[in-house]
């Protein structure tokens, strides 16, 4: 599943259809494509793993679910989801959730929550927490209510860098530590968008689907964890089970 940066990346290749009319619309989507014909795009959003194409009055929104994808100027045997064209090229969308938009986005997604906007509140994502302190780590950071764009790379990094064991619960956490893991999302998202574009973003992995810890050479452990039994790597060693200590 594509997670927020990636989606950044998207957005910045699509620039050049900015201000631009889509010239002819087709794929296998059963929404109303035609509905987009020679209109001009007035921007390019994202918000968090979402996409959006704006329009006049509407937008449309693509989420690349699992398995999705795209291609600029580009295209594969599979037939797209949608297509769009353009004068100057053209966009395919794979095996995505496309639906439109009526409402202003700015009302119905807060920038606040998003990991990669400017407008990212750390103090929202703490409040967001403390309120839920029951909740486990592993599903509050796959949680788009507080940390908009962060998927499952992102939280066995960011556990992994702040040496917070998966199994622990938000109100096991020190204050200190729950700060540095809010903080360490953020600053490993960027991490995740720099790596990305110099296509090293595997290389720099030190606990998603490693065998072994980087930190001390143990054996790192694979569960499927969570409400949503994503995979889950993480060192028993280096990272820390708080709940433990109130056994």
């Amino acid at each position: 599943m594509p997670e927020g940066p990636s989606i950044i990346i998207l957005k910045e290749a699509v620039q050049p259809f900015l201000k631009k009319k889509i010239t002819a619309v087709s794929g296998n989507t059963t929404i109303e494509k035609e509905r987009m014909l020679n209109k001009k795009v007035v921007a390019f959003r994202s918000w968090g793993k979402q996409f959006f194409i704006c329009f006049d009055g509407f937008s449309l929104r693509i989420h690349f679910l699992l398995f999705g994808s795209y291609l600029v100027n580009e295209e594969k045997e599979a037939k797209p989801r949608l297509r769009l064209d353009f004068k100057n090229g053209f966009i395919n969308l794979y095996s995505c959730s496309i639906k439109f938009i009526e409402e202003n986005l700015d009302d119905i997604y807060d920038e606040e929550v998003d990991v990669m906007s400017e407008k990212w509140n750390p103090d929202k994502a703490k409040s967001y927490l403390l309120a839920h302190p029951e909740m486990l780590v592993t599903d509050a950071l796959l949680d788009q209510n507080v940390f908009s764009g962060s998927g499952n790379i992102i939280k066995n990094e960011v556990l992994f860098r702040t040496s917070i064991h998966p199994k622990n619960k938000i109100g096991d956490l020190p204050a200190k530590k729950l700060a540095e893991m809010i903080a360490e999302t953020r600053n490993y998202a960027f991490d995740f968008l720099k790596w990305k574009k110099q296509f090293v973003l595997r290389k720099h992995w030190l606990a998603h689907t490693k065998q072994t810890c980087a930190n001390c050479g143990g054996t790192i452990t694979k569960e499927y964890l969570g409400k949503t039994k994503r995979r889950t790597f993480y060192c028993n060693n280096c990272q820390v089970n708080y709940s433990l200590d109130k056994v």
